[in-house]
């Protein structure tokens, strides 16, 4: 585990401020009782301990004590940063931030931000575990911006909050983390608290027994304790963490109550924490995009997705007409998602999902489903909300693109971003673009990040933050030459904004 960036623990090899004082505290404890039991002192011979070999006694104990300190800064494991997720639920698109909480217990604070457009109504939050206690509010949703609910949490564990509007219930993981002691910690403090029992035994026995040897077993005793203090303390600087629940492993109550267990069992059975792609199948029901998501080696569902840029799942659809929707979808059941949408055209709506997996990395999951809609005249693309100027180097060359929304510094992060970019191309003529879109090589979705603020400490800014902007540029790289097809968004006064573009790249 890594020492605290405040700490002065560093490599013994480089001049260890910690080594060097333990080495010395060491050295003047040998020395003081290696003078003790010389009999050249005049103490030696009345059978009591001279009063500089006391002091030098308690002063080493108060050096031990000190050179451990630093030590005591590396705390339990547990996550430290508040969960933020986007989920398109019953055609709200919503982001569902859970606060930290843990390792100790108390109030879960859940916002639930909605944007323009979003339907006024109730949702039921309920915060469940196996064996626990379920927690229940309500958030009452209107005008769009943030609402607030808060539930309790009784243990550490894997949890899930439900956010359910009455017609469909997403399902959104989440850990409580446990205070959780290091084995070196248990065995610093065991060490020093030892010493110091000894050391009082130490200092009474030389005080009143009558020979002189008497003294040295506690003293001997607290030799040892002190040797194991230190060495607790100086492992602090070389130990690694253990494999975390929920990023390398599943998340269960055993492993996250104590993830040192399983770092003793790895190390005779060695364990490969990888996992093997995911595959994806698409339906469409009335107004709903169905996938379900199952492990590539054993055909079973999928279950271990991570939140990656705010979202369990980015969906990108491209509709027969070219118009791009970028959703969420909720999750319903291990390994299953939904999100509400229309396919008001006829052709093909193609879609690729971008997901992290536990062990398995980014991935980017292609599908699509045909529009049934009768066959009318063509849909007009929706106005864009922004402006795009590009400059398009040959394929192969960095390209910038810049999207400006107004004229004012007032746009939101949105997923933990200020502006998104997806790309998909080259796109060959023709009227069904999702039939194109679909064998396109390339579909990329880029971020403009959040600048960092001067002063700010940690924690992403949530949307209730709005200082960015009006620009935003994206610098890009085409691998091939063509027509692409881009759309930039971002968001403003809680409404998602959308800027497409066509751009042609030459060769190089």
């Amino acid at each position: 585990m890594s020492p605290h960036p405040d700490s002065t623990v560093v490599d013994r090899q480089s001049g260890s401020p910690l080594s060097a004082a333990a080495d010395n505290a060491a050295a003047m404890l040998v020395g003081a009782v290696k003078r003790y039991g010389s009999g050249q002192t005049a103490s030696r011979r009345n059978g009591r301990l001279s009063p500089v070999a006391l002091a030098v006694l308690s002063g080493v104990l108060v050096v031990m004590t000190l050179v451990g300190a630093p030590a005591a800064r590396a705390d339990g494991i547990g996550s430290d940063a508040d969960v933020h997720v986007a989920q398109s639920l019953g055609g709200r698109e919503l982001t569902v931030t859970i606060r930290r909480v843990g390792p100790v217990l108390g109030p879960l604070h859940v916002d639930v931000v909605t944007h323009r457009g979003d339907a006024p109504g109730i949702l039921q939050l309920t915060a469940s575990a196996p064996g626990a206690t379920t927690s229940s509010g309500q958030v009452k949703l209107g005008t769009p911006g943030m609402y607030s609910a808060t539930l309790n949490v009784d243990r550490a564990g894997p949890w899930e909050l439900i956010v359910d509007d009455g017609h469909t219930a997403a399902r959104i993981p989440f850990l409580v983390p446990a205070q959780v002691i290091p084995p070196w910690k248990k065995a610093s403090d065991y060490g020093f608290f030892t010493a110091g029992a000894l050391l009082i035994v130490s200092l009474a026995a030389a005080l009143r027994a009558r020979r002189s040897w008497v003294a040295l077993v506690p003293a001997a005793g607290m030799i040892v304790a002190l040797t194991v203090a230190v060495t607790g303390a100086m492992l602090s600087v070389y130990s690694s963490p253990p494999p975390q629940p929920g990023q390398d492993l599943d998340p269960t109550l055993e492993n996250i109550r104590d993830p040192y267990a399983r770092v003793a069992a790895n190390s005779l059975n060695p364990v490969n924490y990888s996992r093997p792609p995911v595959n994806m199948t698409v339906s469409a029901g009335q107004s709903t995009l169905r996938l379900n998501l199952t492990d590539s080696s054993t055909g079973r569902p999928a279950d271990d997705l991570l939140i990656h840029h705010g979202a369990l799942i980015h969906l990108i659809v491209v509709s027969p007409a070219g118009t791009m929707s970028h959703v969420h979808p909720v999750r319903v059941a291990p390994g299953r998602y939904e999100a509400k949408f229309e396919t008001t055209e006829r052709g093909t709506y193609a879609m690729t999902a971008e997901i992290a997996r536990r062990g398995g990395g980014v991935q980017l999951l292609r599908g699509s489903v045909d529009g049934q809609s009768p066959a009318g005249p063509p849909i007009a693309a929706p106005p864009s909300q922004g402006e795009i100027t590009a400059t398009i180097a040959p394929a192969g060359s960095p390209s910038t693109i810049r999207a400006r929304f107004g004229d004012t510094p007032d746009l939101q992060p949105w997923l933990g971003m200020v502006g998104h970019m997806m790309v998909v191309g080259p796109l060959p003529e023709g009227p069904d673009v999702g039939a194109h879109a679909l064998k396109a090589p390339i579909w990329s979705h880029a971020h403009a990040m959040v600048p960092p603020a001067p002063g700010a400490a940690g924690g992403q800014p949530d949307e209730s933050v709005a200082r960015y902007g009006p620009e935003i540029d994206f610098t890009y790289s085409f691998a091939l030459p063509g027509r692409y097809k881009v759309w930039v968004q971002t968001e403003r006064d809680y409404t998602i904004l959308t800027a497409p573009t066509e751009v042609e790249v030459r060769e190089p």
